[in-house]
């Protein structure tokens, strides 16, 4: 087979869950091209990029009307299911029906077989219309944000689903959920956990180390962050050693910095900005815990299963994380982590002044933490299971019939 990978970005800094993917792919000797809609706008990147064999495709934006009327035009030329697939196109921005047609060239030129979307937005988009267009059958893998934030659009999630030849979400929460909100279209969704390249994440048993809490991820609502810097100020009162890290950038800068002076934790708390991933795994080596104080942000937005949390487990950090959507699905409270409710800021200086003062659960969390890691999270077995995903699509191709006019609930 010959997969075509469909991203908004590539490459891009946070979605390494998708590079190890790929790279899984190829090891196990799939041919894969990578379809990217727009240009990467990160500094930094994963050094595992190097690593990918795959070609990468930059589809181009059309250029003006007469632009896209005319590449069109030229494409149906030879793709006869351009013009009846328009009907299918209602609803979509210009741009991803130009990139879609432009894709149908490059998808049948390539030789692709099956062509697989990551994130149920624009990338989706993109794959179905060409889907319709070319025959080539499309999957996707839906992530938190495209279920639960404000923005989704249920009628179009739902035709997604509906003519998607197969759907991945990557926890069982999303699963349940979208079983539950869109009955009659999600009989072929799936859950396949993001899976990490374990060679890559050398354990190591956290019992003697400093007294430090990193945190990693985009400084946004979702992430808790000023959560956990009013838990810092917890601490700090209550004359507990330590010293956070928090690892990223984002809008959210400003108001942590003046979370930061608020509490007086200009000597305890430190926002580095972003780091290369090499360092960031450094980092976390050498914590003592990892903090993820994930909330469901005021417009739905939420973390599905972060994959620092499963790259910190299996490194040997301990991590300290929420009940929001699938986390404890890894995390499972004093077994391989701990669990404190979102957006309360006692319990989890609580708990990480637990993790700063106990090695020996630091180390019986750690080892119970990696064992899981390497039974459910090994990118192996993950990409085994959708590469299955794939050859089922190829083996029975669908007839798409019209998507009933039914829309699916909202939870």
């Amino acid at each position: 087979m010959k997969i075509g990978y469909v991203v908004k970005r590539y490459p891009r800094y946070s979605e390494t869950f998708i590079v190890n993917e790929i790279l899984e792919h190829e090891r196990a000797g799939l041919d894969i091209e990578i379809f990217a809609l727009r240009p990467p706008t990160d500094s930094h990147f994963q050094g595992a990029i190097a690593d990918v064999r795959a070609a990468v495709h930059y589809v181009d934006p059309p250029a003006g009307v007469s632009n896209f009327w005319s590449r069109l035009s030229d494409a149906a030329r030879s793709l006869p299911g351009t013009w009846p697939a328009m009907a299918a196109a209602a609803g979509m921005e210009a741009r991803d029906v130009f990139q879609a047609v432009q894709l149908a060239v490059l998808g049948r030129d390539l030789g692709v077989d099956v062509l697989h979307a990551h994130f149920a937005t624009s990338a989706t988009d993109v794959a179905r219309l060409t889907g319709r267009i070319t025959r080539i059958p499309f999957t996707f893998t839906a992530h938190a944000k495209d279920i639960f934030h404000q923005s989704v659009d249920t009628d179009t999630l739902r035709r997604k689903l509906h003519d998607a030849a197969a759907v991945v979400t990557v926890s069982d929460y999303n699963l349940q959920y979208l079983h539950s909100s869109f009955p009659d279209v999600s009989g072929n969704v799936r859950r396949i956990y993001n899976g990490l390249d374990l060679p890559r994440f050398p354990f190591t048993l956290p019992g003697e180390r400093e007294r430090r809490i990193v945190a990693v991820g985009r400084l946004v609502e979702k992430k808790g962050f000023d959560v956990l810097v009013e838990a810092c100020g917890v601490l700090r009162k209550n004359g507990i050693a330590f010293h956070c890290d928090i690892i990223g950038q984002g809008d959210q800068e400003q108001t942590l910095r003046n979370l930061i002076d608020r509490f007086d934790l200009g000597s305890h708390v430190t926002l580095t900005g972003p780091l290369p991933l090499h360092r960031v795994k450094e980092e976390i080596q050498k914590a003592a815990v990892v903090a993820a104080p994930c909330v469901v942000g005021a417009d739905g937005n939420r973390d599905g299963l972060p994959t620092v949390l499963l790259e910190s487990m299996a490194l040997g950090t301990p991590c300290v994380s929420t009940d929001v959507t699938g986390i404890p699905e890894a995390i499972r409270h004093d077994v391989t982590g701990l669990i404190v409710p979102q957006r309360n800021a006692r319990q989890l200086a609580r708990a990480l002044a637990t993790m700063l003062g106990d090695p020996a659960l630091r180390c019986r969390i750690a080892r119970e933490a990696r064992s899981l890691i390497e039974s459910s999270f090994d990118v192996a077995k993950s990409a085994a299971a959708l590469r299955g995903v794939f050859a089922d699509a190829v083996r029975t191709p669908r007839s798409i019939v019209p998507v009933p006019s039914r829309l699916g609930k909202v939870a």
